[in-house]
């Protein structure tokens, strides 16, 4: 179904997100992970319709754990895994567009960054004090600049 409808919504990607990508894919002492609380196959439906599937290593998702907060230690996990050795939350950044997000980052202990092009304005999503609140993700430049990338 998902794979049907997904042409039929004419969505696309918001400006900067394939910029960012491609940047922060270029630098080796960055891994890019996704923590979606969509399941595996839905995910990859999803990014690879859009052409961002292939930015990231690995995943975590629904099907892992119906908590969005528990994601983050089957991402680390994965991530010990393939770099063969541990991650600090501190290395740890949570990008995403809902509390719910800003939660999972908190809950990891990460750095978390959010993005008001979603359904949650900036004010909504300032209530929940993410480490950072941008209004999108056109300024990649600065975007990375300011979060040390």
């Amino acid at each position: 179904f998902l794979s049907l409808e997904l042409p039929r919504r004419k969505g696309k990607l918001l400006p900067g997100v394939l910029q960012l990508l491609e940047k922060l894919k270029s630098r080796p002492h960055l891994v890019l992970a996704l923590l979606t609380g969509n399941v595996s196959r839905g995910a990859r439906l999803k990014l690879e319709h859009y052409g961002v599937w292939h930015f990231f290593e690995f995943g975590a998702f629904a099907d892992d754990h119906r908590d969005r907060n528990q994601l983050g230690r089957f991402a680390r996990a994965r991530a010990k895994e393939k770099h063969d050795r541990e991650f600090a939350a501190s290395e740890i950044d949570v990008i995403g567009d809902t509390p719910r997000d800003i939660a999972c980052g908190r809950a990891l202990g990460a750095r978390t960054i959010a993005v008001a092009t979603g359904t949650w304005s900036r004010d909504e999503l300032a209530k929940h004090q993410p480490d950072f609140l941008i209004d999108d993700l056109s300024d990649v430049k600065t975007i990375i600049d300011t979060l040390g990338w």
